[in-house]
């Protein structure tokens, strides 16, 4: 059984979507990946696109997506830390991951939070691996 997650932020254009990205190549056999945000944007940020093919993580065809285009129920829903309140969406494991986001920063600063969130994702698979997230089949 594969666990529906998602990753939310504001827009949907940089950290989410790079989270998007680790959950597909390092939970490829645990997760069906999502990301979404809670407000319109236009593109993906062109240096999260960059730092995570430096990775080996193609997201060459993302896109920022609405919470509207994501399941309504998923398993795990995974907040950036957007300071903003998400609306609800039925899940059976929330967690916030206060990542900073570097939009407008330099490279470097999405080179750390692409490795954050890498292993962010990593540590959360090992968690899964470990029984220690109590998941309810939705």
């Amino acid at each position: 059984m594969k666990y529906k997650i998602a990753f939310v932020c504001v827009h949907n254009s940089c950290r989410s979507q790079m989270a998007e990205g680790w959950a597909k190549k390092l939970g490829i056999d645990i997760f069906e990946s999502y990301s979404a945000g809670t407000e319109e944007y236009p593109e993906v940020k062109p240096l999260a696109i960059e730092v995570m093919e430096e990775a080996g993580v193609d997201m060459k065809g993302h896109r920022p997506k609405l919470l509207s285009d994501i399941p309504d129920e998923l398993d795990i829903l995974i907040t950036m830390g957007c300071n903003v309140v998400c609306p609800f969406v039925p899940n059976s494991h929330m967690e916030d991951w206060g990542i900073e986001d570097p939009s407008g920063g330099s490279i470097e600063d999405f080179r750390k939070a692409r490795d954050i969130i890498k292993n962010k994702v990593q540590y959360l698979i090992d968690r899964i691996d470990k029984g220690e997230l109590m998941i309810i089949d939705n």
